[in-house]
């Protein structure tokens, strides 16, 4: 059984900064791709960032220059680090990750709220 756990969310005021966590444990083989996704209510799921087990990454074009995605994968772990944030930031953002003959996985998500 794969579990993903995030954390770091949270509410920030604007231009300020949160980093979001997402473990992976379990019976793993190898994670391939990791990534966050985000939902703003009433809109769909849409890519935030993902990252490689070689580590190439690829961003929204929203995002870039602004977060970071990360990997450790001595802990199967994904990080991305939120700078900068905006109001239009605001949604709940996901955890997601492709495992190597096991399939795509995603985290319960985590509320990330820019207001002042």
């Amino acid at each position: 059984q794969v579990q993903l756990a995030e954390s770091g969310g949270g509410l920030v005021q604007p231009g300020g900064s949160l980093r979001l966590s997402c473990g992976v444990s379990g019976t793993i083989f190898s994670i391939s791709k990791m990534g966050w996704y985000c939902q703003a209510p009433g809109k769909q799921r849409e890519l935030v960032a993902t990252i490689t087990n070689d580590g190439s990454t690829n961003y929204a074009d929203s995002v870039k220059g602004r977060f970071t995605i990360s990997r450790d994968n001595a802990k199967n772990t994904v990080y991305l680090q939120m700078d900068s944030l905006k109001p239009e930031d605001t949604a709940v953002y996901y955890c997601n990750v492709y495992i190597t003959t096991m399939g795509t996985y995603w985290g319960q998500g985590t509320q990330v709220t820019v207001s002042s």
